[in-house]
């Protein structure tokens, strides 16, 4: 395995942003990113901070599931303070700013699958997390937790639930962890900042959507919902046309695309 040293200073060294990744608080090994950059929110850390390890033993992905983070990822949480009007662009930023870095450092070209799953192929390749919460009555903050299988052997996740796949697997050859985590970094800012300014992230996200006009199966909650997706709204809510002809709109859920 290509040994290329994470810290601090080779992520922060010269990149260019003007806050995401300026702090960066590196672990060999942690329990949760997550957990660890919530921590720094609530005292107050600087916007931009993340939180990086090597090796993740508790990390989570949505729907409270587990999320496999060995030696060979990249396991990361940023810290923010957005207004809680863009709290949902959070998702469509970052993955975005997955797929832009893969597609630049790869040559791969990921597609998202809604609403936050980025996949190469029909494979997921990277998991995402938004969290939210109050520090205090003027302050809401985000953590967005990104976790990308780099450098896994294939054979590694031939057993989980989720079809899944590493960098390295579709590559044929390992994929410098650091190059992509400042990719990241640089791209995350970038349409950070672009959300604030009107629908431009939204609808590069939407054409990014593999969902999109498939037949699937929809799981919001205890609720099934089986039809086309159709569309998304600005907020990132699926539009789904059933069978009937009626749309349910669902702002949270899992999709699973259906076989042709």
């Amino acid at each position: 395995m290509m040994k290329e040293k994470l810290s601090p200073a080779t992520i922060s060294h010269n990149l260019a942003t003007s806050f995401i990744g300026k702090k960066v608080i590196y672990y060999p090994q942690i329990a949760s990113t997550m957990k660890a950059a919530r921590g720094e929110a609530l005292r107050g850390d600087a916007e931009g901070t993340v939180v990086i390890a090597d090796e993740q033993t508790a990390g989570r992905g949505r729907l409270e599931r587990g999320w496999l983070s060995p030696e060979g990822c990249i396991a990361l949480s940023i810290v923010l303070y957005p207004e809680l009007k863009h709290l949902s662009s959070l998702i469509m930023v970052a993955s975005l700013a997955v797929v832009n870095a893969v597609d630049t450092v790869t040559g791969l070209q990921p597609q998202v699958k809604w609403p936050n799953d980025v996949l190469i192929g029909d494979k997921k390749v990277c998991g995402i997390l938004v969290e939210s919460g109050i520090r205090d009555k003027n302050t809401h903050y985000a953590v967005v937790g990104i976790g990308i299988n780099v450098n896994i052997d294939a054979g590694c996740l031939k057993d989980l639930v989720v079809p899944a796949t590493s960098l390295s697997a579709e590559m044929g050859k390992e994929v410098s962890r650091l190059e992509m985590v400042r990719r990241l970094l640089v791209e995350f800012e970038w349409l950070y900042l672009l959300a604030k300014e009107g629908d431009a992230v939204y609808r590069q996200w939407r054409d990014r959507l593999v969902t999109l006009g498939k037949r699937v199966t929809a799981r919001c909650g205890e609720k099934v919902y089986e039809g086309t997706a159709e569309a998304v709204d600005g907020d990132g809510s699926l539009l789904l046309r059933q069978s009937g002809g009626n749309t349910v709109r669902i702002a949270a859920g899992d999709v699973t695309l259906q076989q042709p």
